[in-house]
């Protein structure tokens, strides 16, 4: 049996996600995600934890579709999403329901979970009642449909008819890896079913006129589950769209705003006692400054807010409640890592709780001495730990749950923080992931491997883009947090604010520098890689200098003026780049494209057909310019991915494709086509 951190051993590892903490603090809910059965694509399921560590986790869900965003309801029953077929849907519900993603319960006391409504255009998302049977959930529907009947018959109409054109009137028009409509996301109360039969007939609609202030937007529900707490986007100017905070009340539908632009607020989190509402706040950016975060603390009642954490220069989000709602948790990037805080509402200074390792999915238990979360590291995928919520800079305990211990993980290399300072004193922090056999004798290749963003830093496990991977291929992995990194401060970002080709750009070689005076490291073998904002800089990178082997572009941005026209959300790169229409001058000085006639290095470009984050044009347009002046280049392409490479079989044809490419360029090995290809 190998012992090689190689694909199929890390396909084996589960993947941890969605933690939620019971209302009496005795059990732990996680979503585990896996390769299914075919191994074709990833499956989720939702596990029981305990957080004393006494016994061992159970599964609690198993279906061929899956199941994700377990909650808990106050008598301990769990609700959750799955698109498992429901056997006591009728004909008249609309038939054929395999595709639809339903909220199902599993009661407290056992039995089968069942489904207690299935909109047509699926559930997303759930929040629940803290002291009220009160179920809040996000469902897509037609728009001028009055019930999830109307709903239901109206999708029915269109499917009969055949038609599938879509017709729009605002921006913007898709989202990521899919375009808008025609159905439009509204949000919904309704009274927690019976546990062994009830289901939810007709919950109540408190958005009918939501049209696309819905999109992507997180909301919250009061205690007592009378009001739904919620973003709300206005796009009426596509410049400088805002997000608003509103509170929307059960009995009257009466919506009121509680923050309002030209902020962006999000992520609102109501208070135990329903007094307070916590988001997190950013304000407007503009060419010359780049944006601020911080936590927006609003009381409930008048809508009053002010800044919980003006004296910290990170950027806070995932807020969540003390039980007591004296404090509010939260993360933020700093130095390399995702830490806990906390802050107080009397004020002081913000308490820093964990300070090293990557951590996710706060969840408060409710005696209010401790605070569960899921922890990662550049050697270690998430697991679930306990924190203390009064100690500051602590470790946490470790909670045993699916994941397999650290012996069983095979991760042999090494990671190591590095400190790089420039000689104006700004320090670049970077992680380097050496293979555990480098050494002055045998010394490893170096792969430059950018974050993307570019807001953004390298400081836990990625599941997408793994380290581990390429230094079990004997590659040592550099990954640095260049100027634009999160964790160090506004004056860090500003460093590369609308100048992505300079600073970035500099202290990204830098590093590189210092590195391959390491007697472990060859510094005459080396290459670059990236995606997203990675891949920009990737190609940055292949028309500025000569010395890299070989790189590869993932999803990445090549000609900057077209890309603000069909990325899905162009007002973030006007906020940061000006008005192309009146001045492109920004775009053209940052644009890769301009070098293609100095790349001499060999590239590897990457793109998925469904990326509308950075469309397939950027990538069409990059091929069609280093063939026009005969670079070395290949192309892979991935029809049915998005941004991200997810399915098993494609990230396992991205890695195999990276890698012999790599050791072609940089090793001086034989081109390997992957079999698959």
């Amino acid at each position: 049996m190998s012992d090689r951190f190689d694909l199929d051993h890390f396909f084996t590892i589960p993947r941890l996600s969605g933690l939620r903490v019971s209302p009496d603090g005795e059990r732990l809910l996680v979503t585990v995600q896996r390769p299914g059965p075919d191994g074709k694509k990833m499956h989720s399921s939702i596990w029981d934890v305990d957080p004393a560590g006494q016994r061992r986790s159970r599964r609690l869900t198993r279906s061929a579709p899956g199941e994700s965003g377990g909650v808990f309801l106050r008598d301990g029953s769990i609700l959750f999403t799955s698109s498992r077929p429901d056997p006591d849907r009728k004909p008249e519900d609309g038939g054929d329901d395999k595709e639809i993603t339903g909220l199902w319960l599993l009661p407290a006391g056992g039995g089968e979970a069942r489904m207690v409504v299935g909109p047509h255009g699926g559930v997303d998302a759930i929040r629940t009642a803290r002291e009220a049977d009160v179920i809040a959930f996000a469902a897509s529907v037609h728009p001028r449909t009055s019930s999830l009947k109307e709903d239901s018959q109206r999708e029915k109409e269109r499917k009969e008819s055949g038609a599938s054109a879509q017709l729009f009137e605002s921006y913007p028009i898709r989202l990521w890896d899919h375009y808008l409509g025609p159905r439009e996301r509204h949000l919904y109360l309704a009274d927690a079913p019976d546990a062994i039969e009830g289901r939810i007939e007709q919950p109540f609609d408190l958005t009918p006129d939501a049209a696309r202030a819905l999109d992507d937007v997180e909301f919250d529900v009061t205690p007592d589950g009378s009001t739904i707490v919620t973003g709300w986007v206005h796009q009426n100017d596509l410049v400088h769209p805002s997000q608003d905070i509103v509170a929307i009340e059960r009995g009257s539908g009466e919506r009121r705003q509680l923050a309002s632009g030209p902020e962006w607020h999000q992520s609102p989190r109501c208070s135990p006692d329903g007094r307070w509402v916590v988001c997190v706040r950013d304000t407007v950016p503009s060419p010359e400054e780049p944006p601020d975060t911080t936590l927006w603390l609003i009381d409930l009642a008048t809508g009053e807010g002010r800044d919980l954490t003006p004296e910290i220069d990170l950027w806070p989000h995932g807020p969540e409640w003390s039980a007591d709602s004296r404090s509010v948790f939260f993360l933020a990037d700093r130095l390399g890592h995702s830490a806990v805080l906390r802050a107080d509402l009397d004020g002081g200074a913000v308490t820093v709780l964990a300070a090293e390792g990557a951590y996710s999915d706060l969840s408060p238990a409710p005696d209010g001495r401790r605070l569960f979360a899921l922890r990662s590291t550049l050697r270690s995928p998430p697991r679930v730990v306990e924190l203390a919520t009064d100690a500051a800079e602590q470790t946490g305990r470790v909670i045993p749950s699916p994941l397999p211990l650290d012996e069983e993980l095979r991760v042999s290399a090494s990671a190591e923080q590095l400190t790089t300072r420039l000689d104006d004193g700004t320090e670049i922090r970077s992680w380097l992931v050496k293979p555990a056999d480098a050494s002055a004798e045998s010394p490893a290749p170096l792969l430059l491997w950018i974050h993307g963003g570019p807001l953004a830093s390298w400081n836990g496990w990625h599941w997408r883009w793994n380290p581990h991977l390429l230094a079990d291929r004997g590659y040592a992995v550099l990954l640095p947090d260049p100027a634009l990194s999160t964790g160090y401060g506004l004056d860090m970002i500003r460093r590369g604010w609308g100048k992505w080709g300079e600073a970035p750009y500099s202290d990204l070689m830098a590093v590189v520098d210092r590195v391959i005076e390491r007697p472990d490291i060859d510094a005459e073998r080396t290459a670059a890689m990236g995606g997203s904002f990675g891949g920009y800089m990737a190609n940055w990178v292949a028309g500025h200098t000569d010395r890299f082997k070989a790189i590869v572009t993932h999803a990445s941005l090549w000609e900057l003026r077209g890309f603000h026209g069909t990325t899905d959300w162009g007002p973030m790169w006007e906020a940061e780049f000006g008005d192309p229409y009146s001045d492109p001058s920004r775009y053209e000085a940052a644009s890769p494209h301009a070098s293609v006639g100095e790349i001499r290095t060999p590239l590897l470009v990457i793109h998925g057909e469904k990326d509308h984050r950075v469309p397939i044009s950027e990538a069409l347009r990059l091929w069609t310019d280093l063939s026009r002046h005969g670079a070395d280049a290949k192309f892979l392409y991935f029809p049915d991915e998005n941004h991200w490479i997810m399915k098993p079989p494609n990230a396992r044809v991205w890695y195999e494709t990276v890698v012999s490419f790599l050791d072609q360029h940089v090793r001086g090995k034989e081109w390997q086509r992957p079999a698959l290809l």
